[in-house]
């Protein structure tokens, strides 16, 4: 469970590279929705491409936009996991300034970009998160549900048997014992929570 940063306000860098101007914007992204409308907003923006990556938890996408196949949205993407960031959307937007740059030319310049306006970016710490399962019956479900937020806890996953249902969450550190109260409480100490594989922090 290392330390993951979030970004303390969106930031901005800009580079000029053999006539091409690329300019990498990145943001606070609490969901995937949230990531895709900030992608969405700036991708209106008449330019040659909008290359972006997301990384929230273990979610993460990424697109090449038209650029050619692996050199753009996975560059970001590599950016962000190397600079330690969540909860994070970076769209590198290029203007083609007339000169090819190449696959690996193009893979440094969307990722050096991403890099740098990461690595200049103010920053905060997240909170240690650890992934667990929940066990419990139907009939707890909905209630349990109803109260993740308040702990800050994100569910991942959902499964059913003929036991019962298990919940995969991802929850700050500091609230696991509460989300053990609280399963003990709705299933009369019948339910089970679980640890399962860290993680940084929930999708």
């Amino acid at each position: 469970m290392s330390d993951r940063h979030a970004l303390a306000q969106a930031a901005t860098h800009s580079e000029e590279i053999r006539k091409s101007r690329f300019l990498a914007s990145a943001y606070r992204a609490e969901s995937a929705n949230d990531a895709l409308a900030l992608i969405g907003e700036i991708g209106r923006e008449a330019a040659t491409h909008h290359c972006w990556a997301y990384r929230i938890g273990e979610a993460y996408r990424f697109s090449d936009d038209g650029e050619p196949a692996g050199t753009a949205g996975r560059p970001i993407l590599q950016a962000i996991d190397a600079q330690g960031f969540d909860h994070v959307v970076v769209v590198v937007t290029r203007w083609y300034g007339g000169i090819k740059l190449g696959a690996g030319g193009l893979a440094r310049a969307y990722g050096g970009t991403a890099a740098e306006c990461l690595r200049l970016a103010s920053r905060i710490v997240l909170e240690q998160r650890i992934d667990v399962e929940v066990r419990c019956t139907f009939g707890v479900l909905a209630p349990m549900q109803a109260r993740l937020a308040e702990l800050g806890a994100e569910q991942h996953a959902i499964r059913f048997d003929a036991d019962g249902v298990f919940v995969s969450l991802g929850v700050p550190v500091a609230r696991r014992d509460a989300l053990v109260d609280l399963v003990r409480a709705l299933t009369r100490g019948q339910g089970t929570v679980t640890d399962t594989i860290e993680s940084g922090e929930g999708p």
